[in-house]
């Protein structure tokens, strides 16, 4: 089983008081979007196998814009949905 540990957070900080997208925070997001317990996802699941949809994906897109990530979009999402490709886009889009 591979756990998340603290260090392997998303720790970037956002500008302008705006908040920032962790690891944490997509994985309970996500799994509050599929009905299913954080414990089960891994960070090489492909979310389809678990119920992922456009409309949920939407859903994501813009709770995490309005968290801080403001450049994430749904194409950047729906062309790989491994759950660690969408860590690497955030961290990416939050650096930026």
């Amino acid at each position: 089983m591979t756990t998340m540990k603290s260090t392997e957070m998303l720790e970037l900080k956002g500008h302008n008081d705006t908040m920032t997208v962790t690891r944490e925070h997509i994985i309970r997001d996500v799994s509050e979007a599929l009905y299913i317990s954080p414990e089960t996802l891994r960070p090489e699941d492909n979310l389809e196998d678990h119920g992922m949809d456009s409309v949920r994906i939407m859903e994501l897109v813009e709770k995490w814009r309005s968290a801080g990530a403001e450049d994430i979009d749904f194409i950047s999402l729906a062309e790989d949905q491994h759950l660690s490709h969408w860590f690497e886009t955030l961290d990416r889009l939050q650096r930026e």
